[in-house]
């Protein structure tokens, strides 16, 4: 065979081949295309648009005299004495502010997650959904620490997205984010898992953020991380900024722990957190090195809180942690997380060195004394409460109050019913409709229906006076 022969076959197979590669390179291509086609087709009916309006209060010195009385049935001393004691009055407000961000239905009967730093202390919130219907929504409870919130909006047979399994999510996975960045509805942008497990960047109080390089902007808060199956595998959260805008690199909550607390608020309002009673001081080189540890792994115990589970159980203070119910301990904010979404009365094992020596250890968590829940009625009332035996002695000492009876009032949210009603921070509710509440489960269940009520009435207690209190809802 000649020389040109062989040339021409070579180039001929070449040809072929490399044709071969690039039809081949375009379906895939097409079909990761189609992919994410998909997922926007099946999710984005789904991702709604959050509006929701402050009255922000200003600092304000005056006096009570210095403002109108609107509970003409109270003599004024007592008024004063009952509602406002020393240095208390009604506060002048800035103009009315508007925050927006994005949120996503998680059940056909109009359950809606978000980030709490969108809804917190809002007094009026919208739903906006993908097809224009404006709806006013309900918060059924929030967690500041976690950066979770939860609506209701009053709609059935809505469309909604299921959740998926962020401990599955694998570095370089392909993510899509979908939400309402600059207020434009229904933006997608994809890109894959940087990293999981992110914490120590003082952005909340539990962190273990999944990074991603897919565009997060200011107004994709709250919005679903999804997998190519089209679940949930993170809420999105916040950005790593030096301008404001997007650089690359932004943070998702985990949909496990996303929907374990989601779960804890529609189920009672509220979020219920292990509790070991510990301080669990971080692991360097140095301390590694002082206790003959090949790794700078597990938890140093620094601290024990009297009568706490980890006292009960024999923890020692310098003993170290390096397992809990056969995991490694990477870090001390990885073992915090995990026990704060255990649930008190679970039982935990764990492997500790002591004096040189593994130790085996078994744990029954309490709830957690600074998280024990709170419940959130802001859309109606916008109070929040606490009951008396989860608040610290300074607190109870502050207010005067010795008992264990009632619900106490911890914050009011500016333009609420309840702060026009008066009620303020340190009021104990003794009843609601003339039914004593001493519990959250009560404080609930008093409120249920609540849209079906003309008006509340409340057995209020503050400064050792006693009085009744109407709060109309129509």
């Amino acid at each position: 065979m000649s020389m040109i022969k062989k040339a021409f076959i070579f180039f001929s197979f070449s040809f072929l081949f490399i044709t071969m590669g690039y039809t081949e390179g375009s379906d895939n291509l097409r079909k990761t295309s189609s992919a994410f086609t998909s997922v926007g087709k099946k999710a984005i009916p789904a991702v709604v648009f959050i509006k929701a309006e402050y009255n922000h209060e200003e600092t304000v010195s005056k006096s009570p005299e210095e403002y109108e009385n609107p509970f003409d049935f109270f003599s004024e001393e007592l008024y004063r004495h009952f509602f406002k004691g020393p240095g208390y009055g009604f506060k002048q407000r800035a103009p009315q502010q508007i925050t927006s961000g994005s949120g996503f239905i998680v059940s056909e009967d109009g359950y809606i997650l978000t980030n709490n730093h969108i809804v917190e202390d809002a007094t009026k919130i919208t739903v906006i959904m993908n097809n224009g219907e404006e709806l006013i929504a309900k918060k059924i409870g929030t967690d500041p620490r976690t950066d979770l919130a939860v609506l209701k909006i009053e709609k059935k047979n809505l469309p909604f997205i299921s959740f998926g399994d962020s401990d599955e999510l694998q570095i370089g996975e392909w993510v899509i984010a979908i939400g309402n960045p600059f207020s434009l509805q229904s933006s997608l942008t994809v890109g894959v898992v940087s990293a999981k497990g992110r914490q120590d960047l003082k952005i909340i109080d539990l962190e273990d953020f999944i990074q991603t390089d897919a565009s997060i902007n200011p107004g994709n808060s709250g919005g679903p991380l999804l997998n190519l199956d089209g679940e949930v595998v993170g809420v999105n959260s916040a950005i790593l900024t030096r301008s404001g805008g997007y650089m690359g690199i932004g943070f998702a909550i985990p949909s496990k722990m996303a929907k374990h607390v989601m779960d804890q608020i529609i189920a009672s309002g509220s979020v219920k957190r292990g509790y070991i009673g510990i301080y669990p001081q971080p692991i360097d080189k140095e301390i590694a090195e002082a206790f003959d540890l090949e790794k700078s792994e597990g938890v140093l115990v620094a601290e024990i809180s009297p009568d706490s589970p980890a006292e009960k159980a024999g923890l020692k203070q310098g003993d170290i942690i390096l397992e809990y119910n056969n995991k490694k301990i990477i870090n001390a904010g990885s073992f915090r997380t995990a026990i704060a979404l255990m649930s008190p009365g679970e039982k935990i094992d764990l492997k500790i060195l002591r004096d040189s020596k593994y130790q085996n250890i078994s744990v029954v968590l309490a709830a957690s004394p600074e998280t024990t829940a709170k419940a959130k009625e802001s859309t109606h009332i916008g109070i929040e409460v606490s009951q008396l035996n989860d608040l610290s002695p300074e607190l109870l000492q502050k207010w005067g109050y010795k008992n264990k009876e009632g619900l106490v009032i911890t914050h009011v949210q500016p333009g609420s019913l309840a702060d026009r009603a008066g009620l303020a921070p340190g009021m104990l509710i003794l009843q609601i409709n003339q039914k004593r509440v001493s519990t959250l489960e009560d404080f609930h269940d008093s409120l249920k229906n609540i849209e079906e009520k003309r008006h509340i009435l409340l057995l209020i207690r503050y400064k050792n006076v006693t009085r009744f209190i109407t709060i109309r809802l129509k």
